[in-house]
């Protein structure tokens, strides 16, 4: 090591013997080395201490070049890793099954690599010709050291309550910081054989600079760490992932090692073969669903009391059950849901349709297809609606006797790989069943397991039975809509015929007069092209062909005027001020006609009826009034402008329905007012088309 590299140690070093005694100092004042402090607090107090003692050993043996105060550096190293891990180890919830007198099997592999590599550090002190030792050995016990501290520091991150993980970020970035680095140095030492020396150099400088977020944390949370720690499967489920994947990675190093040592010319090329296999084959354990239902259900098993964290497992189901659209969908993420609480790769769904009578698969996921039905009334359905259990399968194939004198479905008997037969229940009626394939790993399916998926089956039943519900309200609304089309359509024929047959009985009496002649052209000639519009109509739906554009309101109530006229009725027309309004001609004309034939027929001969044209502000105002029978405020408010509410003995109510949606499409507002046998008026406001005079090329010329 080079002068300028020892002296660039010794600074290093003794930056950490510096940091950590301020540290240890202030951890004293908060009391974290008292008697009655927390175990916790007590593991981080030590090892605070341990780590400037380690500082201050280190540049004592960089200026001294002593091998005395670099062995006793190299054991305090040690013991400081230890402390480390202990600290770590307390801040795990400790709810362990198999903790024996408070110690775990993590806190038993810690205390093994750390005794071990305490061991290897006296062994080299007093054996310094056991290169092989020295070069191959440690690294390899210290990078495990380094590897189970990242594990720890995983689990404790993710143990911890969200709301509080701000607390715990600088001390896990702290210790993970320390460890990668370690981790990267004795993995170095382990490729070559020997530690570099400019890594070397610069490791206190590393560590001390780990000390502010470590005091940053402690001034956070105290000396209390475990308060807002909670157990968490999904901490578990990754630490043992990356547990496993170091042992696994280690066993490759040392494999690769092995080989390259005693390989010859090969050597090399065989550690490279062998390092790529290995990784290949970790990618495909990594992706396999097989291998991680087996590492999910061992952690269950082995760390925990209950096999299922509820809270997210049901956070979990509900997200997919809401994230989908269509019946289709739905069922897939029903099937899905269930299937992922039980580890199993599939199933099918099996409803009832409104057209059969029995329950048919109507989705399935890695299952094949079964077109057979089962009645309501058979053994199977019977069972799960009175038991509102799930059926285990291959317990009825070994003890059929459990229930009772039923026979499986043959269609059942040959699907090999059915499990479980999940019932979907609404209130005490069967709405479907989701039969389950067995799982990917063998798996105990217990009182916890069946009350699990008997309430994420509830929940999925109902998701079900809301869909149903919503298909059908659908189609409801769709007859419902083509039968109100139909009621328009029936109107205006209504209309079409009314006015036919009075051409036609006034034909028998006036066919000579050549006037007459030429009004009952007209009036047949009207009647073929309201039909026309009315089959366009019908095609492509209650909104009339063509846009929307300017309509001279005089000229249609002077149409109406004449109109009534021919029938023997006078119309009064008070055309104030003349208006042009958006809208489809035939539809206001159809509209105001509508009106003023209501008026008519409730106003007696010698009565007045009326129409009115002005404009108010940017609308068209038409009146239209009569000195008729008039209407009722009840059903003014009530029952007008309803569908099917009429007070003629022969309407059909959908005149006036049919008029006020289609001002109100334009925009509009239509009011009335009414007193019985005194008339009522009718007020139509619309607005106004303004059509431009100019050419948008005027803009252009100079004033």
């Amino acid at each position: 090591m080079s002068p300028h590299d020892n002296t660039f140690m010794a600074w290093g070093f003794g930056l950490v013997g510096f940091a950590y005694l301020a540290f240890a100092l202030t951890l004293l004042r908060i009391g974290a080395g008292r008697v009655s402090a927390s175990r916790s607090g007590k593991a981080l107090f030590g090892a605070v201490c341990c780590s400037s003692a380690w500082g201050w050993l280190t540049l004592a043996s960089v200026l001294t070049e002593s091998e005395l105060l670099g062995f006793l550096a190299s054991i305090v190293d040690v013991g400081r890793y230890g402390l480390w891990l202990t600290f770590l180890l307390l801040l795990r919830p400790q709810k362990d099954p198999l903790a024996s007198g408070g110690v775990t099997p993590l806190s038993k592999a810690a205390l093994c690599l750390v005794a071990v590599v305490f061991a290897g550090q006296v062994l080299r002190y007093l054996a310094p010709e056991e290169s092989s030792l020295q070069l191959r050995g440690l690294p390899m016990m210290s990078m495990s050291l380094s590897i189970l501290g990242l594990v720890l520091i995983e689990q404790v991150f993710r143990n911890v309550d969200p709301d509080s993980r701000w607390s715990v970020k600088p001390v896990s970035a702290a210790l993970a910081g320390s460890f990668a680095f370690d981790l990267y140095m004795y993995s170095q030492a382990v490729i070559f054989g020997t530690i570099d020396a400019d890594v070397q150099s610069i490791r206190g400088a590393v560590h001390a600079l780990m000390a502010p977020l470590l005091f940053v944390s402690t001034s956070r949370l105290g000396i209390d760490w475990t308060s807002r720690l909670r157990v968490s499967r999904t901490a578990a489920f990754h630490s043992a992932t990356l547990l496993i994947c170091g042992i696994y990675l280690l066993f490759i190093s040392a494999i690769g090692y092995y080989v390259k040592y005693f390989g010859g010319d090969w050597g090399r090329a065989l550690q490279i073969c062998i390092v790529f296999a290995s990784l290949i084959f970790l990618l495909l354990l990594a992706v396999s669903g097989s291998a991680r239902a087996k590492l999910r259900i061992f952690v269950s098993k082995n760390f925990f009391r209950y096999r299922y964290d509820y809270r997210d497992e049901w956070l979990k189901f509900t997200e997919a059950l809401c994230a989908q659209g269509t019946p289709q969908e739905m069922g897939q993420q029903v099937i899905r849901g269930l299937a992922d609480l039980v580890e199993s790769p599939g199933g099918g769904l099996w409803m009832k349709r409104p057209e059969a009578s029995g329950f048919r698969q109507t989705v399935r996921l890695n299952m094949d297809a079964a077109s057979v039905s089962e009645e309501e009334d058979s053994d199977l359905c019977r069972l799960l609606e009175r038991e509102k259990a799930v059926v285990n399968l291959e317990e009825f194939r070994s003890f059929p006797g459990r229930y009772g004198s039923i026979s499986l479905p043959s269609w059942l008997q040959a699907i090999p790989q059915s499990w479980l037969i999940v019932p979907l229940i609404v209130g005490d009626k069967l709405i479907g069943f989701v039969v389950l394939l067995r799982s990917r790993t063998p798996l105990d399916a217990n009182w916890e397991v069946h009350d699990l998926l008997k309430t994420a089956s509830r929940q999925a039943a109902s998701f079900l039975a809301q869909m149903v519900a919503t298909e059908s309200l659908l189609e409801v609304r769709k007859f419902d809509a083509f039968n109100r089309m139909s009621a328009f359509v029936v109107h205006d024929l209504k209309n079409i015929v009314t006015q036919l047959s009075l051409m036609m009985k006034n034909a028998k009496r006036l066919h000579a007069n050549p006037e007459f002649q030429k009004d009952m052209l007209d009036t047949v000639e009207n009647s073929l092209e309201k039909m026309r519009q009315l089959m366009a109509q019908l095609r492509e739906g209650t909104t009339p062909a063509g846009t929307a554009f300017g309509v001279d309101l005089a000229a249609v109530i002077r149409r109406i005027e004449a109109h009534t006229a021919s029938r023997g009725r006078r119309l009064e027309l008070r055309l104030i001020r003349p208006a042009m309004a958006r809208g489809h001609e035939e539809r206001i004309e159809r509209v105001i006609g509508h009106l003023v034939l209501n008026a008519v027929e409730a106003t007696d001969p010698q009565g007045q009826v009326w129409v009115e044209l002005d404009t108010l502000g940017d609308r068209a105002r038409i009146v239209v009034g009569d000195t008729g029978h008039g209407m009722s405020a009840e059903f003014i408010r009530d029952r007008l402008f309803k569908p099917f509410q009429s007070t003629k003995s022969t309407g059909m109510g959908i005149g006036a329905y049919e008029s006020s949606q289609y001002i109100h499409e334009l925009g509009g507002k239509i009011s009335v007012a009414s007193e019985p046998q005194r008339g009522t008026q009718v007020t139509v406001l619309i607005p106004l088309f303004h059509a431009s005079v100019e050419s948008d090329l005027d803009m252009l010329k100079p004033q």
